[in-house]
């Protein structure tokens, strides 16, 4: 075993760091220092050095060396396209609530009511008041689908608006087949019940007489040039 040992010694040019021998198998494994030659075969851990094994019988074999495990982790980022949400007034309340674009489209829209009870909201988009009384409105008009709401916005109907002497924001008018324009009032969402009592009082089975009045005097030779000033909103 000794003449093994040097023959091995002197032909490798590697420094033997130490010696251990297995009695039961024979078996002598030699840990190489980092600087030999052998140190080329491959990375190793800090405890232990590139590791042979002698057998008498056989000779220098190499072991098996297992390759280090890679673990990878990936990272998925999800992208939501995000779609942009109607802004408040153009919440759809239903088929009850009607945008009116023009004075033709109101008085039309009056006209087609019949007898039936018609709410009209004059708003304005930029108007705190009316942004907080909407939602309220819009779950109105989904209590009630035998009243037809009418949406108008005071920007784009000036003309009309000026005519019919609103001057507040947010402002109401009833209208009802023959008997014309009941009621109207400035209303903000601390004075809902106003809208409520008005429901409670117009709202009631009646017999139409006549043709209906629709606004009255309005019509389109009658509207005026549209003007810059905004009305008050109401607080």
């Amino acid at each position: 075993m000794a003449d093994a040992i040097r023959l091995l010694s002197s032909s490798s040019s590697s420094l033997i760091h130490s010696l251990r021998f297995s009695s039961p198998s024979l078996l002598t494994t030699f840990h190489f220092a980092s600087n030999s030659p052998l140190s080329s075969l491959g990375p190793t851990n800090q405890n232990s050095d590139k590791i042979f094994s002698y057998s008498s019988s056989i000779g220098l074999a190499p072991l098996a060396l297992t390759p280090r495990k890679l673990s990878l982790s990936f990272k998925v980022y999800a992208t939501v396209e995000e779609t942009e949400q109607p802004k408040w007034w153009e919440r759809d309340a239903g088929p009850n609530m009607i945008d009116i674009h023009s004075t033709k489209e109101f008085i039309s829209a009056l006209s087609e009511a019949g007898d039936r009870l018609v709410i009209v909201e004059f708003y304005g988009t930029w108007c705190a008041s009316c942004r907080a009384l909407f939602p309220k409105l819009c779950r109105t008009a989904q209590e009630h689908p035998e009243i037809i709401f009418l949406k108008v916005n005071f920007d784009e109907n000036k003309p009309m608006c000026k005519s019919l002497n609103v001057k507040v924001l947010p402002y109401f008018h009833f209208y009802r087949g023959a008997d014309g324009q009941l009621e109207s009032f400035s209303c903000s969402l601390a004075k809902f019940q106003k809208i409520k009592d008005a429901i409670e009082m117009h709202n009631t089975a009646r017999c139409s007489i006549g043709p209906p009045k629709g606004v009255g005097d309005l019509n389109l030779e009658s509207v005026c040039a549209p003007k810059n000033d905004k009305p008050t909103g109401s607080s």
